[in-house]
This record gives C-alpha cells, sequence and structure tokens, in this order.
C-alpha cells in the first residue's frame, strides 16, 4: 500500500548539516505508533514516541523494522539526491484492540535514535494480513 509523503523531523535536518548521521553506513529502523500526533519540532529521539508505538504482538517487533538495502544517490539530472531502502513489510500484522497503527516513523538506530521522518498511514492491516509500507518509485526520502 502507498501512503502520502513523509514529513521530516527537523532534528534530523540539523544532525544531518553537523555530520553526526550517515545515511549510506548507519542502521535505520521503521516502527508503527497509534494515537500519535506528530510534532517535527520536538519530536527528536525515539523515546519521544516509544510511547505510542503499536506494541508488541502477532508480527511486530517493538523497536521497529531494520530497513534493508539502503542506498544514497546523487542524480544530477534532477539537480537531487535520494536515500531508498526496500520497502518494509510486517508479517501476518494481528491486531492488538482498540489500537490501529496511526503512523509509521523511520529513526537512526546508529546516532543517538534521532527520528527521520513520519508517514500517516492510510487502511493498516491488523487483522492478520500483511501490510507493507510502500516507498515512491524515486525514492525513500528526496533532498532537492
Amino acid at each position: 500500500m502507498a501512503e502520502g509523503d513523509g514529513v521530516i523531523y527537523n532534528n534530523f535536518k540539523e544532525q544531518l548539516f553537523l555530520k553526526v548521521l550517515d545515511c549510506d553506513t548507519d542502521t535505520f529502523k521503521m516502527i508503527l505508533v497509534s494515537g500519535y500526533t506528530p510534532n517535527i519540532d520536538t519530536d527528536v529521539d525515539y523515546t519521544d514516541v516509544s510511547g505510542d508505538e503499536y506494541g508488541a504482538g502477532s508480527g511486530y517487533v517493538v523497536g521497529g523494522e531494520t530497513l534493508a538495502g539502503l542506498v544514497v544517490a546523487q542524480d544530477d539530472a534532477n539537480d537531487r539526491a535520494t536515500g531508498d531502502a526496500d520497502n518494509v513489510t510486517w508479517t501476518s500484522l494481528g491486531p492488538l484492540a482498540p489500537n490501529t497503527p496511526s503512523h509509521a516513523i523511520l529513526y537512526d538506530d546508529t546516532a543517538s535514535d534521532y527520528l527521520v521522518c513520519y508517514w500517516e498511514l492510510g487502511t493498516t492491516a491488523t487483522n492478520g494480513g500483511d501490510y507493507t509500507l510502500t516507498f515512491n518509485a524515486v525514492g525513500m526520502m528526496t533532498l532537492t
């Protein structure tokens, strides 16, 4: 299922300029949260969102899924840089009533668990079906 555009946290932008994060070699994880109200100004790291994490259950591991296939590329033809990874799938995502995941959040598990960006989710399979967060064909993130 394709979701909306990702929204980047302001702290992530600063950490890039400070060379704290390495988007090519750090380990990035994706979590699901429910009932989360995003604040790109004050949410900084995993502890700021962990209280809203979906919770251990069928098909879900607290702390999130590790992104695979991470690629960072410069695209001179389109004057941008992209970061991409394989789509993330939660297999047999079971119900944790009354919660339904409302957002997917990407964070850097290597560098102080800094939050990177979030996606607001549409209809999420929580009835034991697989759920895949599908990134845009251009890439997971694009800097222009």
